[in-house]
Order: C-alpha cells, then sequence, then structure tokens
C-alpha cells in the first residue's frame, strides 16, 4: 500500500493534518469535514472505523456519472480526492476504496486493498471487478466497502461463516473454493452471493485495466445508463436514466424520469451535483 508522509500546518484553533501519499498532497481535516466527522474523535479502532464507513456511505454517493461525460477515470488518488472532496462528487469502487483506503492509513489503520468478483445475477465477473479493504485492527480483521452502493452500512467482521447483523441486513462471509470467500446477504430468507475475494493485497494499480473495461466497454454494466445512490439515515436514494427511488424503512416511492432535464433537476436537488457546463445541451 502507498506510504502516507504527514505534515503539519497551523491555523486558527489548532494542528492541521496535511497527508502526502506518493507525491499528492490531501487535507484530512477536509476530507473528514466532508463525510460530516470530527478528526479529534478518531483512533485506529472499531468504533471510529464503524462511524468512518457509515459516515462516508450517508455523504458520498456511489456514482458512474464521469463515465457518460466522457471524463476518464484514472486510478490517482489526488484525482479522487479532488473529485470527492473539492467537487463533492461520488464515484465507483475504485475511486471511493482507493480514498477511503488511504484515509484510514492516514489515521493509523492497517490495511490492505483486495480484488472482488461481482456476482452479476447469473455469474461472477472477472478478478479486479471491484476493490474492497480488509482492515486489521488488534487480532481482528473487518472487510471494509464503500463503493459498493446497496450493501453494509458498517464493516464486516473477517470471521467465515459467522453470520453478522448489520443495519441494512444480515450478511456472512463464508469460504467459497480455491481459496477464495463469498460475501453474501440474507434476501427474502436465502442468502445471496454479493462478491468472491481472495485475501491477498493489491496495489491501486493493479486495478487500472478492468477500471479501463468498467468506463468504456459496451459490455459494461457501467456504459449502458447513469446511476447516482447514496445511503440516508432511513433507505437509500437512486436515480437513473429513467427512475428516482427512494426506499424509506419498508416504503419504497418510485417516479420515473422523463428525460435529461427532469434528471439533472433531481441530480441538483436530491445529490446537490451540478450538470456539467458541457452537457448543458443535451
Amino acid at each position: 500500500m502507498l506510504n502516507a508522509t504527514m505534515l503539519v500546518s497551523q491555523h486558527r484553533g489548532g494542528a492541521n493534518i496535511i497527508i502526502a501519499f506518493a507525491g499528492c498532497i490531501m487535507d484530512r481535516a477536509k476530507y473528514l469535514e466532508r463525510i460530516s466527522v470530527s478528526e479529534g474523535e478518531l483512533s485506529p479502532d472499531i468504533e471510529s472505523l464503524r462511524r468512518l464507513q457509515r459516515a462516508h456511505l450517508l455523504t458520498v454517493p456511489f456514482e458512474n456519472l464521469d463515465i457518460h461525460w466522457k471524463r476518464p477515470i484514472v486510478l490517482d488518488v489526488e484525482r479522487f480526492y479532488h473529485k470527492v472532496v473539492v467537487e463533492r462528487r461520488g464515484g465507483f469502487c475504485y475511486e471511493l476504496n482507493g480514498l477511503f483506503n488511504e484515509l484510514l492509513i492516514s489515521i493509523g489503520f492497517t490495511t490492505r486493498l483486495i480484488s472482488a468478483r461481482v456476482f452479476n445475477g447469473k455469474e461472477f465477473t472477472p478478478k479486479f471487478s471491484h476493490a474492497a479493504i480488509i482492515v486489521t485492527i488488534g487480532e481482528e480483521e473487518f472487510l471494509a466497502d464503500v463503493g459498493f452502493g446497496d450493501f453494509t452500512s458498517e464493516p464486516l467482521s473477517f470471521a467465515p461463516e459467522a453470520e453478522e447483523i448489520d443495519p441494512t441486513a444480515d450478511f456472512v462471509i463464508r469460504r467459497y473454493d480455491e481459496g477464495l470467500f463469498e460475501v453474501a446477504k440474507r434476501d427474502s430468507g436465502s442468502w445471496k452471493s454479493e462478491y468472491l475475494f481472495k485475501d491477498e493485497p493489491h496495489e491501486l494499480s493493479d486495478f487500472a485495466e478492468m477500471c479501463d473495461f468498467q468506463q468504456y466497454s459496451p459490455l459494461s454494466h457501467f456504459t449502458k445508463a447513469k446511476l447516482i445512490s447514496i445511503m440516508t439515515p432511513t433507505g437509500r436514494k437512486t436515480l437513473t436514466d429513467t427512475k428516482f427511488i427512494v426506499t424509506d424503512g419498508s416504503d419504497r416511492r418510485e417516479t420515473d424520469v422523463t428525460g435529461d432535464d427532469e434528471f439533472y433537476s433531481i441530480l441538483l436537488a436530491e445529490f446537490g451535483i451540478k450538470r456539467p457546463t458541457e452537457h448543458q445541451n443535451t
């Protein structure tokens, strides 16, 4: 994993931590402000990890808009930071978990990026289709993921076969085969696979080929339609080219989206993201 160098600058109210990752500079205080977390309450323990993951999911959406705006997604932590923190946008798994991983490292967590193969309803996608994070805290390990959309709201204990009750649903990590582990979610009384992963560390650059596939291939589901989704305290908001869906507890409201003008109106009102100037007339 990338090494972080701490730089401390003074400002009114105390020291501000600036983190340099492989030559890029990120302001940790601004990142934490973006996800509405106070830095003074954090330490590399499970309580902080839970708080950080939940806060991230409540404030940073999962979205693929750059793909449809013809803006290349490059695996570069500084670009992730600018998009998520400065532009107050979201991203997809490589961006969100790539950036979140560096935040965790800066706080003192021991982490490793892992590759996952997503179950698409018929089969598992290739290696590097998804990036997630394993976090080591003392003698325990946890799966953290802020880049998979409608998934866990808190880290899952990496304790194979142990069922866990997350605020969103019940989950289990279980042994699969050939050294793989399966993450499954209980749906209507039965376990449905979410993704497979192998517990081996990877660099962000290892995901480059699949990142290109996800954003450019006509076979990628990300290229087929615009999508943005965010967890709320009581459910989720999801916007696509054709639907705006709000879940609130057991209540689900679905509204048709009739065109780009309505899409971008909802995008601004519900997610705070403006229509790019180059797409004003599209």
